[in-house]
């Protein structure tokens, strides 16, 4: 529970139709086992201490004793268990049967959910035996036996079953039918503030109906910000013209954590973060949270303990996994800058573009996109001008793969040799050329950005900035140097895609040339070239200085995305990177990227302007509005306390 994470489990018993003794047994035997593995929330299928097909058997009073009987044995046995179990039974309530689900925890009954939606079409007929729950709770009087035992439990569909120990858990119940309707009780649920919605279901199997059954589930966990944990009836539930397929589902806003196989009963474990979902809650002024008076809040506890985490952290959460949606996503963003730089260039009339190449990633890919704005406006890419400055650190091969690059692409080049101008700089302002600190880098910067600005003005261009976010975000750029532009292309990618994005061109490029520079440009190290070589190679390394890119990058989306502070992120790494970087160095790097992160903000305060990509942006003009002299200190202060 630790970090907002709580373990869940969705679980579909092999039962036998009409045989509650039976079937409390297997729920029993597989509660306690999911508990065992540190399940908090367990959810079983609906009608499952009877079977959901007992049809007319449910009009017969021993059927209906036998389960009231068997949910006793099942409280009776969750007495150790420290979860919350929701079970699925008919129950009887003065003179009517209601299709309910059992909310359990410690011994104890703490309410029941009766189903809203009795579908009464093709195979199902439920209002046969069935009527609708009310949404107010009332109480009713549940006993124990003959020796009069037994206490009031809220019974209505409008119950929340509240955390005590993690006020962010906040779980609601709705019941198979319930969610496949235009308006599910789950969505007032969640407005009443829910985070978690279980379904106890018996949903059978027709061809392509999981397809559906699986989009519904994680369209309504997107829609209601919410963890959805969906418990389907499985292969003892088959009877007559039924097959179940116990397709039980686990999503998380959107994203499907756990999938059970179909045909094959199982358990499946999905460990939600129920904190993040409250914070992306927070983050959306149009998802508003509202009491309702006719909900009925029941407490239960949980012991406080560290869930021992199974869901998969991705460590490039900027970078899709598959190739298929990598390249797909690669094209859309490749259109997203290659339009944003369109627009600016139709409104100011503008036909040429100034672009300062330097045969690295960031100016590789602003040249790209510059090409692919201007076949978009129909203007000959001639009117592209590349511009090479060449200095102390510029090498040979930076220098061949710029020019060869600009060639190949069709656009202009130009070459200005800044050596000349940058050593006289240097003996106006007494800086001593030997003295390789950071006035002797950031004048080439400088430099650079001048010479771009005064070309551009000299043949009526735009210069086309090429810095990317994870160096906006790191602050690693010259303040008013490659810091500027008038339009920044690459400001809403992070460094991790800028490598994928040009990756993607040189596979799907015709020009096999191109591609042979492209790779190149890809193989060679990340730097700046503002330190002299050294025997001809780049002696100056960036992530030499300021840490992997691939780690500050997923600080970066789980810090901005999700606002997640030091110890979740650091624990969060560790899953992410295990068996890639030792646990010292996520813990350095983490250090190193809140200091720089704060320090730098005003760099980011002034950016130019350029296209948001993605979800996550340091645009000062709505997507980062942080103040530029905030203090770090109690950021710090908790990444200080960490231990690796």
């Amino acid at each position: 529970m630790k970090h907002g994470f709580i373990k869940t489990a969705a679980i579909t018993p092999c039962i036998r139709v009409a045989d509650p003794e039976y079937n409390a047994g297997e729920i029993i035997r597989l509660m306690e086992e999911a508990a065992g593995k540190g399940a908090k929330l367990i959810v079983f299928p609906e009608l499952c201490i009877t079977g959901y097909t007992c049809g007319d058997l449910f009009l017969q009073e021993i059927l209906l004793g036998s389960a009231r009987e068997q949910l006793y044995r099942i409280v009776d046995a969750s007495r150790d268990l420290d979860a919350l179990i929701f079970v699925g039974l008919p129950w009887s309530k003065e003179g009517k049967l209601y299709n309910v689900a059992a909310a359990v925890s410690r011994g104890e009954i703490l309410g029941m959910v009766p189903k809203t939606y009795l579908p009464n079409y093709g195979e199902f007929y439920e209002l046969r035996h069935f009527v609708p729950g009310e949404r107010a709770a009332e109480f009713v009087w549940v006993s124990r036996g003959a020796g009069g035992k037994g206490d009031y439990i809220p019974f209505g569909t409008d119950l929340l079953f509240t955390c005590e120990d993690m006020p962010d858990l906040v779980v609601a119940a709705e019941i198979c039918e319930d969610v496949w309707v235009p308006e599910p009780p789950s969505i007032r649920h969640a407005l009443t503030g829910a985070t978690v919605i279980v379904n106890c279901s018996a949903s059978d199997e027709t061809t392509g109906k999981d397809v559906y059954r699986e989009a519904l589930i994680r369209g309504q966990s997107a829609r209601l910000v919410c963890g959805y944990i969906y418990a389907n009836a499985g292969e003892g539930e088959s009877t007559q013209d039924l097959v179940f397929g116990g397709h039980s589902l686990i999503a998380e806003n959107g994203i499907l954590l756990s999938r059970a196989a179909r045909f094959q009963n199982q358990i499946v474990y999905g460990d939600l973060d129920v904190a993040r979902l409250a914070g992306e809650r927070r983050r959306m002024n149009t998802f508003f949270v509202r009491p309702d008076t006719m909900y009925t809040e029941i407490g239960f506890h949980l012991d406080r303990e560290e869930t021992r985490l199974e869901r998969r952290v991705d460590a490039h959460p900027f970078v899709p996994d598959s190739r298929e949606d990598r390249n797909r996503r690669c094209e859309e963003i490749l259109a997203i800058q290659a339009l944003g730089l369109k627009k600016r260039l139709e409104h100011t009339s503008c036909r040429r573009a100034v672009v300062g190449i330097s045969g690295g990633l960031d100016s590789t890919l602003a040249l790209l996109v510059t090409a692919r704005a201007f076949d978009y406006l129909s203007l000959p890419r001639e009117g592209i001008l590349c511009v090479t400055m060449p200095c102390f650190g510029t090498t040979d091969r930076t220098y061949t793969n710029a020019c060869e690059l600009t060639k190949r692409l069709g656009a202009s080049l130009k070459e200005v040799d800044i050596k000349e101008a940058v050593t006289l700089h240097f003996r106006d302002i007494g800086q001593e050329i030997a003295k390789h600190d950071v006035t002797y880098e950031n004048s080439q910067a400088r430099e650079r950005t001048q010479v771009l600005m005064d070309i551009a003005n000299q043949i009526g261009g735009m210069v086309i900035g090429t810095g990317d976010m994870s160096e906006l975000a790191l602050g690693w750029a010259t303040y008013n140097g490659d810091h500027m532009s008038m339009y920044g292309v690459n400001g809403g990618v992070p460094k991790t895609l800028v490598r994928h994005l040009v990756a993607y061109y040189a596979e799907s490029c015709q020009d096999e040339a191109l591609s042979q520079v492209l790779w190149d440009v890809l193989d060679t190290p990340v730097s700046p070239e503002l330190l002299p070589p050294e025997d001809g190679v780049i002696s100056q390394k960036t992530e030499d200085l300021v840490g992997p890119y691939e780690i500050h990058d997923f600080y970066l989306y789980y810090i901005l995305r999700f606002g997640f502070g030091p110890e979740k992120l650091y624990r969060l790494a560790r899953l992410a990177f295990a068996g890639i970087y030792e646990n010292e160095v996520l813990l350095k790097w983490l250090k190193v990227f809140y200091r720089r992160f704060f320090a730098q903000q005003f760099k980011r305060s002034c950016l130019p302007d350029g296209p948001k990509v993605g979800s996550v942006a340091v645009s000062p003009r709505g997507d980062l509005r942080m103040p530029s002299d905030a203090c770090a200190h109690i950021w710090l202060q908790e990444a200080e306390g960490l231990k690796a």
